[in-house]
C-alpha cells in the first residue's frame, strides 16, 4: 500500500486509542472505545486503584449513561439512593426539598450516593469484560504527534521506558494533567475557597435518607450518607485542623454539627480527610489534533454540587462514539470538532453553577444567622415556591437539563409537527404536559409505564435500543408506502449504513419497514410524539439529532450531513424502484 506521494504507507498503529488515567472518566472512555471495537490501552501512573473516594454523588443523567453502557445494574446495588435535600438552621429543621423530576422524566429519579472506589471497581470490571486491563504504574512522560499518529513516551514502575504509538490519545489524568500541560492548554479562571472533606462514622438522630445542609449561625456544613451504615461524608466550609492533637478534628466537627442540628452528634475516627483549596478553571478547547482531554484534565471547580465526575463521564461518552466513528471511517475528522463545540460551553456553564452553589452552600453573610431561618420558613410554607426551588436546585444538579439544541450535529425541525405525548394515557402527569424529546434533547426523556403495564415491553425494547453503540433511526409504522417514502428510505438506510446505523420500525410488522419494534396500543409512539410516517434520529450518546413528520431522503440526508458520511444516501430525485428488505448495499449507492 502506498500513500499519494508514492512512498509506502505506514502501518496502522497497533493501539488505536491510548487512554491516560484510570479514574472514573478514563474507565468510561476506555469502556466505550472498546465497546465500539477499538484496540485500547489504559494506563495510570498510580501503583494501583485508589483506596479513598473523592466523588460520592452520581446524578440521574450519569445513571442513564451507565444504563446505555450496560453497567447500571452493577453500580446501583453499591450505593444509597437519595431523593431529598434537608436544610437546618439555628438548631432546627427548616425545609426538606424532595427531588422533583416531573418536567424531566427519567428512569432514575434520584442521586446515587456511591463511593468513588465502588464506582471505579464496577467500571474496571466492565472494562475487563471487554478485554482491557489497567496498566498500573505506567506514567506518561511526554508526547508528540503528527498527522498520522501520537507517540507517547511511557515510563514503567521498574524504570523501563517505552514509546507507544497510537492513533489517538485521550487524557483523563486529573487536575494536574500531564496531557494538558504537554499540549500547552491553559486552565483559565480563578482560585476560590479552602474546604475540608472527611469520611467519618456519625452518631445522629437524622435518618440517612437525605443530603443534609446545616448552618451554625457562623458557618455551614453538609453531611452525605454513605451506603455503609452509620458512615457519612462531611463537608466543612471553614476547615478545622488536627494541629491540637489526635481526635481534635473529629471533636470540633461534632461540636459544629451539634450546634447546627440542635441535638448531640458524635463523630468517630475519620477514615479519610482532605483540606484543599479548590479552583474554578477550565480549558478553552478540549482537542489538539489527535489528542483530547476530559474530566478534571479539562476543568477544575468547587465540589459543592457534586458535578465533577458526572461531567467527566458525560465528556468521555460524548467523545468516545465520535472518535470511534472517525477511526473506523464512518465519519470525517470534522466530527471530532464537535467535541469541544458541545462540551466547552457545558464546562463554562458548570463553572457558573458551581460558583453559585459554592456561595449558597457556605453562606458566609454576616446576617445569615438571622435571615436564614426566616427565608427557609417562607420556602417551606409556600408550596409553589418550594416546588420551584426543588426543580431548580435538585433538577439543575441532575444533568437532565443538558441538551445539544445548538450543536452543529443537531438539525432543527423544518415542519410544524408538535410532538406531544398522548394526553389520555398514564404516560404524563396530571399537572404537567408531557412533551416528547425534540432535537438536542435526551432521547430517554419519556415517562415510561410501570413494569406490569402491557406497554412496558415496548419501552424496554426502546431502552435496549439506546444501549446499541450505533446511531438509531426510528420510523413510526403506518406512513405512506411501500414506495420511496418513507418505508423505502428506511430500508435504504438500513442496507447502506447498517454498520453504524440501527433502523427500527416502531409498531407494525415486517412489511411496514425494517426491524419492527412491537408497540401495542401505540404507547411508545405516543411518548415519542411519532405519528404514522414520522421519524426520530438518535445519536449514540442518547441525544436526539433530528426528527420530522415524514421520512424522506432529503430530510435524512440533511440530518446525517454533519457526519460527512463517505457514501451519501441514494438521490431521491432518481426515483429508483421501491427496494425490498433483501436489497444489498450496492443497490442503494450512487453511481
Amino acid at each position: 500500500m502506498v500513500n499519494p506521494a508514492g512512498r509506502p504507507a505506514e502501518p496502522a498503529p497497533a493501539t488505536q486509542a491510548l487512554v491516560v488515567g484510570a479514574g472514573p472518566v478514563g474507565l468510561a472512555a476506555a469502556h466505550e472505545l472498546a465497546r465500539r471495537g477499538l484496540r485500547v490501552r489504559l494506563i495510570d501512573a498510580a501503583p494501583g486503584p485508589a483506596a479513598t473516594s473523592r466523588a460520592v454523588a452520581t446524578h440521574p443523567r450519569t445513571l442513564e449513561t451507565y444504563d446505555q453502557m450496560g453497567v447500571v445494574d452493577d453500580v446501583l446495588p453499591r450505593g444509597r439512593r437519595n431523593q431529598a435535600f434537608t436544610m437546618y438552621a439555628g438548631g432546627r429543621r427548616r425545609v426538606r426539598l424532595r427531588a422533583d423530576y416531573a418536567t424531566m422524566p427519567t428512569r432514575y429519579p434520584f442521586t446515587l450516593i456511591i463511593e468513588q472506589t465502588e464506582t471505579e471497581a464496577a467500571l474496571r470490571a466492565a472494562v475487563a469484560r471487554l478485554g482491557v486491563r489497567v496498566e498500573w504504574g505506567v506514567r506518561l512522560a511526554d508526547l508528540t504527534q503528527d498527522a498520522a499518529a501520537v507517540r507517547a513516551n511511557l515510563v514503567h514502575a521498574d524504570g523501563r521506558e517505552e514509546v507507544c504509538t497510537a492513533s489517538w490519545l485521550v487524557g483523563c489524568d486529573g487536575g494536574h494533567s500531564t496531557v494538558r500541560k504537554r499540549l500547552g492548554l491553559e486552565l483559565v479562571g480563578e482560585s476560590s475557597e479552602t474546604w475540608m472533606l472527611a469520611d467519618v462514622p456519625v452518631d445522629t438522630e437524622v435518618e440517612p435518607d437525605s443530603i443534609y445542609w446545616t448552618h451554625t449561625g457562623g458557618q455551614a456544613l453538609m453531611m452525605v450518607p454513605f451506603a455503609r451504615e452509620g458512615h457519612w461524608r462531611i463537608l466543612d466550609t471553614v476547615p478545622t485542623t488536627a494541629a491540637a492533637g489526635p481526635g481534635r478534628t473529629e471533636e470540633l466537627l461534632a461540636a459544629k454539627l451539634s450546634a447546627g442540628f440542635g441535638h448531640r452528634i458524635g463523630v468517630g475516627t475519620a477514615t479519610w480527610t482532605s483540606v484543599f483549596t479548590f479552583q474554578q478553571r477550565m480549558v478553552e478547547r478540549m482537542q489538539d489534533g489527535r489528542v483530547m482531554v476530559a474530566g478534571d484534565a479539562a476543568h477544575v471547580h468547587s465540589p459543592a454540587s457534586g458535578q465533577g465526575m458526572n461531567t467527566g463521564i458525560q465528556e468521555a461518552y460524548n467523545l468516545a462514539w465520535k472518535l470511534a466513528m472517525v477511526e473506523q471511517g464512518h465519519a470525517g475528522r470534522e466530527l471530532l470538532e464537535t467535541y469541544s463545540e458541545e462540551r466547552v460551553p457545558i464546562g463554562a456553564a458548570l463553572l457558573g453553577s458551581t460558583r453559585t452553589a459554592t456561595t449558597l452552600v457556605q453562606f458566609k453573610n454576616a446576617l445569615a444567622g438571622v435571615v436564614l431561618p426566616i427565608a427557609l420558613r417562607v420556602v417551606n410554607t409556600m408550596r409553589p415556591l418550594r416546588r420551584a426551588v426543588q426543580r431548580k436546585v435538585l433538577g439543575g444538579m441532575s444533568g437532565l437539563k443538558i441538551d445539544y439544541g445548538t450543536s452543529s450535529l443537531t438539525t432543527p425541525e423544518s415542519d410544524a409537527l408538535t410532538h406531544l405525548a398522548d394526553t389520555g394515557s398514564v404516560l404524563m402527569s396530571a399537572r404537567e404536559p408531557a412533551r416528547a424529546p425534540g432535537p438536542g434533547a435526551r432521547a430517554a426523556a419519556v415517562p415510561a409505564p410501570g413494569p406490569l403495564d402491557p406497554a412496558a415491553p415496548a419501552f424496554e425494547a426502546y431502552r435496549a435500543e439506546l444501549r446499541d453503540p450505533r446511531w438509531a433511526l426510528l420510523l413510526a409504522a403506518g406512513g405512506r408506502g411501500p414506495g420511496d417514502v418513507p418505508v423505502g428510505v428506511a430500508v435504504t438506510a438500513a442496507a447502506q449504513y447498517g454498520e453504524w446505523l440501527s433502523v427500527r420500525t416502531v409498531g407494525g410488522t415486517g412489511s411496514d419497514g425494517p426491524a419492527p419494534l412491537a408497540d401495542p396500543g401505540r404507547r411508545l409512539r405516543a411518548a415519542l410524539g411519532l405519528r404514522p410516517g414520522a421519524w426520530i434520529l438518535v445519536r449514540p450518546d442518547g441525544y436526539v439529532a433530528a426528527r420530522g413528520s415524514l421520512l424522506t431522503r432529503p430530510a435524512l440526508r440533511r440530518a446525517l450531513a454533519p457526519l460527512v458520511a463517505p457514501v451519501p444516501l441514494a438521490d431521491e430525485a432518481r426515483r429508483e424502484p421501491a427496494p425490498t428488505l433483501r436489497a444489498t448495499t450496492h443497490d442503494f449507492e450512487e453511481h
